[in-house]
């Protein structure tokens, strides 16, 4: 089949052992980024298959209805970036292991790593001594302080672990349902938002983005966060209402943001507000780009071709698409 995959930036996948699986089948890999319709159109015109990269392109009904040769779309994870509704009466079958029953240790650890960068001013120092300075400034320790997690889900739990093993006092807050889950379980619980918002030394978000959560994040609990605080989002930039992170930021409450995560991906235009901040390291977006994360995501991305080219479909997200399906 061909298959065409987006947004490869490094050009990784090729150098995966899991690649191998794709032998046989005609495989175009393209490494830039494009939003264009007509770009893409151009580019998908005669793809059999496509394979995406998280969420990193939109694939909507004005690119699809154009894309007449498409039969597959192998990713993993959630699709809010997918006109589901449209692949189902186009004939295209949407494959997406949700792996809910594991843990994305290479997000945690990429948020840890961030804890620990924000509050030691780790990049700062870096960039001192690269002007040919010695100490820039005075971090803080995490020992004794107060961890806010706001979410209590695989990642979050996960970092919870991290944060006891440092000697923090770890702290839940999340939807009425997941606090209970979090009692049940004997975890910390804040007694309400706005003490979970005040109290937290170190705050991470660690949630899906969807309508119920867009935004949930708020300019007022953004204001009750500690001038010495650091906030931690390598979850979806769409959590925080919108343009508050940056106000709340220039008023210096909280003191601190490490993100990973931004409301414009590829965020390459330098005059950013949040790349200009001294006090806010940012990353591009590469939580869950490891190899070895990579190889488990891919292996089952393309497992999902596999299956699809013998005729059973797997991990359909749009089932009632099974009965008229392009190819099928």
């Amino acid at each position: 089949m061909r298959v065409a995959i987006l947004d490869d930036y490094c050009d990784t996948l090729r150098t995966l052992p899991c690649f191998a699986t794709l032998a046989g089948h005609d495989v175009s890999v393209f490494t830039d980024h494009t939003d264009d319709v007509d770009e893409l159109a151009q580019r998908l015109s005669d793809s059999e298959v496509l394979v995406l990269i998280r969420e990193r392109t939109a694939i909507r009904t004005a690119l699809l209805e154009r894309l007449v040769n498409l039969q597959l779309i192998s990713q993993r994870s959630v699709f809010p970036h997918i006109d589901i509704d449209t692949c189902t009466r186009l004939g295209i079958v949407v494959s997406s292991d949700l792996h809910q029953g594991t843990a994305s240790y290479a997000t945690a650890e990429l948020t840890w790593g961030l804890v620990i960068a924000g509050m030691r001013r780790i990049p700062q120092q870096v960039a001192s001594m690269k002007r040919g300075q010695w100490q820039d400034g005075v971090g803080r320790s995490l020992v004794s302080k107060a961890l806010g997690i706001y979410g209590y889900g695989r990642i979050g739990k996960v970092v919870a672990d991290y944060g006891r093993a440092f000697g923090m006092n770890v702290v839940f807050w999340a939807s009425e349902g997941s606090r209970a889950g979090a009692v049940a379980d004997g975890a910390a619980v804040a007694d309400s938002r706005e003490e979970f918002f005040e109290q937290s030394d170190v705050l991470t978000l660690h949630m899906r983005l969807v309508d119920a959560t867009r935004g949930i994040v708020t300019p007022a609990d953004l204001e009750r966060m500690k001038s010495t605080a650091l906030l931690v989002n390598t979850s979806r930039a769409g959590l925080i209402a919108s343009g508050a992170l940056v106000e709340a930021l220039e008023s210096g409450h909280p003191g601190m943001a490490a993100l990973d995560v931004f409301d414009v991906e590829p965020l390459v235009n330098a005059d950013d507000p949040l790349l200009k901040m001294d006090n806010v390291i940012c990353t591009p977006h590469v939580g869950y780009v490891t190899l070895d994360e990579w190889e488990v995501q891919f292996s089952d991305i393309f497992d999902q071709i596999t299956s699809f080219a013998m005729g059973t479909p797997t991990n359909v997200v749009n089932p009632l698409v099974l009965a008229h399906r392009r190819g099928g």
